[in-house]
């Protein structure tokens, strides 16, 4: 009842098909320069190929491999203009849609989940999906009693593609390297295949967006769709109007763009202490600039969808952060080094120079020493050449650092926020914003441990 390539081997050989066609493209390409053709237009158009099967592969396959295709439009900021251009456009277009399910097959699962009489909660109901997602696509509809709504259904054999597609691209991580040049590719993959498969549960799904629309409902600068009807792997929300974010990033106005990045960073910085969850999927698919026809970008409000994945955060962010990011930003290089070895991110068995974690994380919070900071691909991309360069000091000693477990997904989840405020060349006031929700930054006291053992 499927159109979903569900078979480990037919998806392993599609996944394979990305590194191996990319290494034959490279031999066309130098076939091509031997021939006499520039070797600039040979470079693009080997770009470009390899960005259109890209989305090819990934779009078809959906599952983990478009969830992973997604994670990678994020960082794409990153990426130098003559590498970034070729997959921008095609990376982007993953977050918005991809080859859809045939009708029958939609309807097919509507009546197993929802029952034979399904049509009847719906006063309308539109066969082409208006959008995709990773492990399912949305339709738009009418309710029964009149409501427009969005209908999203899970892709048959959505779990056990999800669940194969990580587990062979982790395999295939070194070979993909070339696709995405100078990303780590292999823990990526690893932390999206421990948290994405709570996006096959739409219980918890609708659980959350319930939370998220309850604690923003009344004069918030967020618009969370409500939950209409959840059943199964099928979840029926209200209708939401807006501009796409990835058409502001691409054509909207300077307003548009600041507007969008304020909020966008709010979104962040609040939602945990409102909510006790972190939205950990924060691709700019799942968002929407929401004017109402209002000319002033005071009135416009962010509208978000998707909350499939989220991190259970019930106290709010760590304090550990806003306590460690203003004495980095007071100068306090030795309170930092202590509260940060407290904390698991240096192991005991290393001693490093407070100074130069200090300096390693200054360029890093630098959006939080000024009260406006301009995001930019250019300042991105110098903050990924700074770190991942293996000859700089910066690299050097980021190796020597570690993530405790607890700080994965907020870590990610704030670095692919910084990747669209990138994309969108935002003017924030982040300081601001950290100020006002991140707990410890305000100057709450220093915990016990890294008092006694500054």
């Amino acid at each position: 009842m499927t159109d979903l390539p569900r078979k480990a081997v037919t998806r392993t050989a599609k996944l394979a098909a990305l590194p191996l066609g990319f290494a034959g493209r490279s031999a066309w390409g130098l076939g091509k320069r031997i021939g006499g053709y520039s070797a600039d237009l040979v470079g693009q158009e080997l770009q470009q190929r390899t960005a259109e099967q890209l989305f090819k592969v990934l779009g078809e396959l959906k599952g983990g491999a478009m969830k992973f295709g997604q994670a990678l439009s994020v960082f794409e900021s990153a990426l130098p203009d003559e590498l970034a251009g070729p997959y921008r456009a095609t990376l982007t277009r993953l977050q918005e849609a991809a080859p859809p399910l045939p009708a029958a097959t939609v309807h097919a699962v509507l009546g197993e989940r929802l029952g034979e009489d399904w049509r009847e909660l719906f006063a309308e109901f539109e066969d082409k999906p208006a959008a995709a997602a990773s492990i399912g696509q949305v339709h738009r509809a009418v309710w029964h009693d009149g409501r427009e709504v969005a209908v999203k259904v899970q892709y048959p054999g959505a779990g056990e593609a999800l669940i194969s597609d990580l587990g062979q691209l982790s395999r295939f991580a070194r070979l993909l390297g070339p696709l995405i040049p100078g990303m780590d590719i292999k823990p990526l993959i690893a932390e999206l295949r421990d948290r994405v498969t709570e996006e096959l549960d739409y219980a918890l799904e609708a659980q959350a967006q319930r939370t998220y629309a309850e604690q923003y409902a009344h004069g918030s600068d967020f618009l969370i769709p409500g939950v209409v009807h959840q059943r199964d792997e099928v979840l029926v929300t209200e209708w939401m109007e807006g501009i796409p974010l990835s058409e502001v990033i691409a054509d909207g106005t300077r307003d548009q763009c600041d507007r969008a990045g304020q909020l966008l960073a709010r979104f962040l910085f609040s939602g945990p202490g409102r909510t006790g969850l972190l939205h950990a999927d924060p691709h700019p698919g799942n968002f929407r600039l929401v004017t109402d026809g209002s000319e002033r970008p005071d009135d416009w409000r962010l509208g978000v969808l998707d909350f499939g994945t989220v991190d259970r955060l019930p106290g709010g962010l760590p304090p550990i952060i806003g306590i460690a990011l203003r004495m980095a930003l007071e100068g306090e290089a030795d309170a930092v080094y202590q509260l940060l070895r407290a904390e698991g991110f240096v192991k005991e068995s290393i001693e490093l120079d407070p100074e130069s974690v200090r300096d390693y994380l200054l360029p890093i919070i630098e959006p939080a020493a000024v009260a406006e900071f301009t995001f930019s691909r250019e300042w991105m991309r110098g903050q990924a050449a700074r770190i991942a360069d293996p000859r700089s000091p910066a690299h050097q000693l980021g190796k020597q650092l570690n993530l405790p477990p607890s700080y994965l997904l907020i870590h990610r989840v704030t670095l692919s926020t910084i990747g669209v405020l990138c994309q969108l060349g935002a003017r924030v006031r982040m300081r601001e914003e950290i100020e006002a929700w991140l707990p410890g930054f305000a100057g709450e006291d220093v915990p016990e441990a890294t008092e006694s053992s500054a």
